[in-house]
């Protein structure tokens, strides 16, 4: 007995410890907004226990993580993404300044991992000036980040996350500001039907939670609607490069159109090995093709792929046009698939923290207030969207567009028809 209370007597004193040191140095827990990934200070608060109490004097910093991968192979979309939530901050910090605050970016870096991504969470958690995340970019890692954001009551607005389950779990903290799955899937398969004119269909996925949710989808619609035949649904093994067994099953069944739910990466290998195999049908994904990275792994054969998008095209008006300008002037950086995602969520987790400053008599708002100020926005224009929380956190506005490669490069086609 006199042992143990030993031990919890040292643990208490490292605990006064380890709190006397979180409060005088919170000062240097500063995020970076210089564009590169940034380490969790070893300074940082505590999770919930740390945040800002309702109470707290107006003024001080407030932090807005961005996460999303940054490295691998999947990093051309969390690097767009980050970097317009990141033009989004910037064009705001004068605005928050003048309410008293000063507001920073804090990049982390997922992989599309959803191991990485619990972590990548728990670092943003951790630092107490952390007031909502612009984030997750990819599917598998949004839904498993999520349970802690749950846990902690901290706001996560997805720029980007078209799987389903993520806001199908009744999680109070999760929101997104593009179109789920669900209508990403079935749309395009009205499409295929309506506009190609697809008869004979095959569907491919790469068993992840994004490419299988899709195809899934689309899968669902078909068999609804009728009038197209299914002549294969099958998945593949993501990473492998040689895709033969699965061509010579989909060149023997002759589809109109193959349906691949997945990246560019096993999407540009599989639509040339097609064509190497000598199939002439169509090939059409979702966003998860829109890279350049596509087309240098398929060369030619990327000519005609069409595939469904939650972006829109940013340069359709001169006021997108001029925006695209001031970007690329601006940032030294080409806007790119998830740019203007990225630069709308965060737009809406800044509308959602102001709001939360104003109910909280000016005041550094809690992140349940936060959260609370975010459930309220049901009519708010973005840049290029408009935004609308529903019950679940899906956005009431969201919208599919359609988009083909054509001479290596994308072309839009125009926004799907419900």
């Amino acid at each position: 007995m006199k042992r143990q209370m030993k031990f919890a007597f040292l643990a208490g004193l490292l605990a006064l410890g380890t709190a006397l040191a979180g409060c005088g140095n919170s000062a240097g827990n500063t995020g970076s907004n210089s564009g590169s990934e940034t380490t969790q200070p070893a300074n940082s608060g505590s999770g919930a226990g740390s945040e800002a109490s309702a109470g707290e004097k107006a003024g001080g910093k407030i932090v807005i993580a961005s996460i999303g991968p940054l490295s691998g192979p999947n990093s051309a979309y969390g690097e767009t993404a980050k970097e317009g939530a990141e033009y989004a901050l910037s064009s705001r910090k004068e605005d928050f300044k003048k309410l008293g605050f000063d507001i920073e970016l804090l990049p982390q870096d997922d992989q599309a991992d959803p191991k990485q991504a619990v972590a990548a969470a728990e670092a943003a958690i951790t630092n107490k000036d952390v007031l909502a995340v612009v984030g997750h970019v990819t599917t598998g890692a949004a839904i498993s980040a999520s349970v802690k954001y749950d846990q902690e009551g901290l706001a996560m607005v997805a720029p980007s996350a078209t799987g389903i389950q993520l806001t199908e779990e009744g999680k109070k903290v999760v929101f997104r500001v593009c179109a789920r799955d669900d209508a990403q899937g079935s749309q395009a398969a009205v499409y295929a039907k309506n506009e190609l004119n697809v008869k004979k269909l095959f569907v491919l996925h790469d068993k992840q939670a994004y490419g299988q949710g899709l195809a899934e989808q689309v899968k669902a619609q078909v068999e609804k609607d009728g009038g197209v035949e299914l002549v294969g649904y099958e998945g593949i093994t993501a990473g492998e490069k040689d895709y033969s067994a699965i061509v010579n099953q989909i060149v023997a069944k002759k589809p109109d159109l193959v349906y691949f739910g997945g990246y560019y990466a096993e999407g540009g290998i599989l639509i040339k090995q097609l064509r190497e195999k000598g199939y002439e049908g169509g090939f059409m994904g979702a966003d998860g093709l829109d890279s350049d990275e596509m087309v240098k792994i398929a060369g030619k054969a990327a000519d005609g792929v069409i595939y469904t998008s939650t972006v829109g095209d940013v340069g359709a008006t001169d006021e997108g046009k001029k925006w695209v300008e001031e970007f690329e002037k601006n940032t030294g950086k080409k806007v790119g698939i998830f740019t203007s995602l990225g630069y709308d969520a965060m737009n809406t987790v800044l509308h959602g923290v102001e709001e939360a400053i104003k109910a909280n008599n000016g005041n550094k708002p809690t992140r349940e207030q936060v959260v609370e100020a975010l459930k309220k926005v049901n009519d708010f224009q973005g840049k290029f969207m408009k935004v609308g929380f529903d019950e679940k956190g899906d956005n009431s506005f969201a919208q599919v567009f359609v988009y083909k490669f054509e001479n290596g490069q994308k072309v839009y086609v125009g926004q799907v028809q419900k």
